[in-house]
């Protein structure tokens, strides 16, 4: 059987605000390394593209970009740069979207350096030659672990002294933040989906490997952790391992922490276990040939990789798609089905002939590699991240608001039920209608007379208050406080998505049921009519920040998905566990911010109110 390769399909991406072309320049720093790709949006052409390596002090990366410059000004490219990227690996808890870079940000990402002391020092030297040369052009900051931060804190936390986690932002951050959100939409495209209808289990798989969970659109958990170094098996690094070992061998050996760092970074991994090296290429010719400890590099990745599938497929309560990308990822067939093999029960058959083939076919989009019995769609993309961060700039600078923008009211969504016809009926008799009470801030929406209760393990709460009109299914939105009274464990969903969510029983006057699902707590998040998203220069499901103007205190909501419809009022939704935790006056507003961008009125207006 061939290969499927889907087709590019351009016109499904997400939307750049600002329509006209714009060249954008993306560049990532590493240690030794600068790495520069000029790109042309909308249209995603790649105009130039340059490495440089060996890069050993600072001046030699002045060296470089100077070089870099000079070739540009020789193709008659130097000035059609737009606009400069720049791959940022650590954002802390701070940065959760991409930023316009200027002093005081820079200031901010240099306080974030202790997290990333082998990364943020050299990204950063890189956007001070580049500011320095190209004064100009707006620059962007892109960060690695900004994808992640719409993880939940059971997710994130690591179980640790809270007041030394607290004091040393010790935390899981996760990184590789542009790949997985590139291949992650390009799987949801390639499908004819939205990435927000879809569970992803998402393996970047190189020298660096990671794995990511995106729930409907949201990363809920990640292999790597505070650094790189959690997680698979990696190149050179060991992935997870017991942190007793780890002070054993250093106990053992009278290693410094440098030596066990450098230990566990550089000398472990699929080079550690093998003995031989870190390119799979290598370890599979000299595994078919009957070296032992090459094919064990290959069944440990292998068996991480797999393992971190079940545990995410557990965590979103199934998987509708897994996804290979990295440079292992989209070139080995071999080890793809070495991860892949006894899955079944999940639902994943593998197309064994469209495996072998794939590569081949990437150049021209996404491949699926699962066959038509699959439940689970298996695709490999070919990752393209300087094209997330060119998108991600485009989409930042586009978006500029103009003027000033109108505050978004604030609504406080109390605990509340919406069922089904025949869920009605069953709670409350056979001729049972619901009895509008009041109407609601959203038109057509109304809260009822009718009212039930919700019964856990632990507990119950009486008199939760049904929502109208009826709905195709139900829905039962609470709080995380509500979580633990009912001895429940609910995941915070999109409304709507209650696939694999918590279940819970019901009881009404007339009767009771057992919901396999539908429990949730409700993500944060604005309703918007279309020309309100224009007004503020976003689209539908994005995610923003909003700084509250109606309180005592200085308080910024993040990760507040956007919701556009014809049919909305624009207010914003929060629970009554945000509400209390920001102590939030009953009349409360909101300013959507972008990172960077702080409204210069802010601190007025919060006096005003």
């Amino acid at each position: 059987m061939q290969p499927k390769s889907y087709c590019r399909k351009l016109a499904l991406r997400p939307a750049i605000v600002d329509k006209r072309t714009m060249n954008i320049l993306v560049l990532n720093t590493g240690s030794s390394s600068l790495k520069a790709e000029l790109l042309e949006l909308p249209s995603e052409k790649s105009i130039f593209k340059k490495s440089f390596e060996r890069l050993m002090d600072p001046q030699s990366l002045q060296d470089a970009f100077d070089a870099l410059l000079k070739e540009l000004r020789e193709l008659g490219f130097s000035n059609r740069i737009d606009a400069c990227v720049h791959r940022i690996v650590h954002g802390g808890k701070e940065f959760s979207q991409p930023v316009k870079l200027n002093d005081a940000i820079i200031a901010r990402i240099e306080r974030l350096c202790p997290l990333a002391p082998l990364h943020n020092p050299n990204n950063l030297r890189g956007v001070e030659v580049a500011r320095s040369a190209l004064p100009e052009v707006p620059h962007v900051a892109v960060f690695d672990t900004a994808l992640h931060r719409t993880m939940p804190r059971r997710a994130k936390t690591y179980a640790l002294r809270s007041e030394l986690s607290d004091k040393h932002g010790v935390e899981r951050y996760g990184f590789h933040g542009p790949s997985h959100d590139y291949v992650s939409r390009e799987c949801a495209l390639a499908l004819g989906s939205n990435r927000e209808d879809l569970r992803i289990v998402s393996l970047h798989l190189g020298n660096g490997a990671s794995a990511c969970a995106l729930e409907y659109g949201a990363s809920v958990e990640t292999s790597m952790g505070l650094t790189p170094l959690e997680g698979l098996v990696m190149g050179t690094r060991s992935g997870d391992v017991d942190v007793g070992a780890a002070i054993h061998l250093a106990r053992e050996e009278k290693w410094s922490l440098s030596q066990l760092d450098d230990a566990l970074n550089k000398e472990s991994g699929l080079k550690g276990i093998s003995g031989i090296g870190n390119d799979l290429r290598d370890l599979e010719e000299h595994a078919a040939e009957g070296h032992d400890k090459a094919g064990l590099a290959l069944n440990v990745f292998a068996h991480r990789a797999k393992k971190y599938i079940g545990a995410y497929t557990a965590v979103m309560g199934g998987v509708d798609v897994i996804c290979f990308t990295g440079g292992i990822g989209e070139n080995s067939a071999s080890m793809r089905q070495r991860i892949l093999g006894r899955l079944d029960f999940l639902g994943v058959h593998l197309d064994f002939d469209a495996n072998r083939g794939c590569s081949e076919n990437l150049n021209e989009g996404p491949v699926e590699i699962s066959d038509s019995r699959s439940r689970v769609k298996v695709i490999v993309v070919r990752t393209h991240e300087n094209l997330s961060m060119a998108r991600s700039a485009a989409s930042l600078l586009g978006a500029s608001l103009k003027g000033e923008q109108k505050p978004i009211p604030i609504a406080v969504s109390a605990r509340h039920v919406h069922l089904t016809q025949e869920s009605l009926v069953k709670l409350f008799g056979e001729n049972a209608s619901l009895t509008p009470l009041k109407e609601l801030s959203q038109p057509g929406q109304f809260a009822c007379e009718e009212k039930v209760n919700l019964i856990g393990p632990r507990g119950r709460i009486d008199g939760v208050r049904i929502l109208g009109p009826l709905r195709p299914g139900n829905q039962i939105e609470i709080s995380r406080t509500d979580e633990f009274k009912l001895g429940v464990d609910a995941p915070v969903r999109h409304s709507g998505h209650v696939k694999a969510s918590a279940p819970i029983v019901l009881e009404g006057p007339k009767g009771r049921i057992e919901l396999r699902e539908g429990l949730i707590c409700a993500w944060r998040h604005i309703h918007m009519q279309p020309e309100d998203a224009l007004a503020y220069g976003v689209k539908d499901k994005d995610y923003v920040e909003v700084d509250i103007i109606g309180g005592d205190r200085e308080l910024t909501f993040k990760d507040v998905l956007v919701r556009v419809k014809d049919s909305y009022r624009l207010e914003m939704h929060i629970d009554t566990d945000e509400a209390n935790a920001a102590d939030l006056p009953r009349l409360s507003e909101g300013l959507l911010v972008r990172q960077g961008g702080r409204h210069a009125k802010l601190k007025s207006l919060r006096r005003q109110h």
